[in-house]
């Protein structure tokens, strides 16, 4: 067991983070304000304009130091202590839904990411019966919109997503895409009252919508599903998707939601 040790000791000094101490606490410290490693090596070359350190060698650290029992993938965003994905199928409400119409006659430009305005929104659920959190999330430039909701009726949801719509110019609302729960049975109300398109993905399919899957699974660190919501405030859930939009991202060239999507605001203010 001590040569074990000793073995492990060794290869530990051979990360660029164990012998760089001061590079090793900037990354410790993004990834507790729930960086990914790939958003942090992509800052910092943006930065320096060179690669600093690469995503791979932050997650080989990571997980050597949690076999050492320190547990750095606790700092992870999603916290995984060993890398890969598992999922499970479940029931669907496909065939209750009016006037659903399938994510296959989404336009290509909401597709392929080259249009603003496209938008997915999803229920983020807790342990205590009830507690729910209403998620929307921009396609294109990754901004992030979080509401407490009463409750996961459909009523409440449509309220909560009219006011966020409302709030936008029509290029900025072009169409919203939704999986295929009960929660949004009342979809088609949304299409008229602010004029843009819905559409459903197909059933057991959530990849469908990897974009607001990704932003769920960022947001269960700082909420994760023991949470009460009864003891926590609209501007809470408010700085936590500040926190999401002001980090920088990979697929943006390392700028943040929020300056994606202002660009697209102040472009639209400018054509008006």
């Amino acid at each position: 067991a001590i040569a074990l040790t000793r073995r492990r000791r060794r290869r530990g000094r051979g990360h660029k983070l164990a012998r760089q101490p001061a590079l090793r606490d900037l990354v410790r410290d993004r990834l507790a304000m729930g960086w990914s490693p790939e958003q942090i090596a992509g800052r910092l070359a943006h930065q320096h304009g060179r690669t600093v350190i690469s995503h791979e060698s932050i997650y080989r650290f990571v997980y050597h130091r949690t076999a050492q029992k320190d547990y750095w993938n606790r700092l992870l965003p999603r916290r995984k202590h060993r890398r890969g994905r598992l999922g499970k199928r479940g029931t669907s409400s496909v065939h209750f839904i009016q006037n659903r119409v399938p994510i296959s006659r989404r336009s290509q430009r909401a597709n392929n990411r080259t249009e603003p305005g496209h938008w997915q929104a999803d229920l983020m659920l807790f342990r205590r019966y009830g507690n729910a959190v209403l998620v929307v999330h921009e396609r294109r430039s990754r901004l992030l919109r979080v509401r407490r909701q009463p409750s996961k009726a459909a009523r409440p949801v449509l309220g909560s997503l009219r006011r966020l719509f409302r709030r936008l110019p029509p290029t900025l609302r072009r169409s919203v895409t939704f999986d295929n729960g009960s929660e949004f049975a009342r979809h088609h109300q949304l299409a008229i009252q602010c004029q843009l398109k819905t559409f459903f993905c197909d059933p057991h399919a959530p990849w469908q919508k990897g974009g607001i899957e990704n932003a769920i699974g960022r947001l269960r660190r700082p909420l994760p599903r023991k949470s009460d919501l009864a003891i926590i405030t609209q501007e809470h859930l408010d700085a936590i998707a500040s926190r999401y939009n002001s980090t920088p991202r990979k697929c943006l060239d390392f700028r943040t939601p929020d300056e994606v999507f202002r660009s697209y605001r102040n472009r639209v203010a400018l054509q008006t």
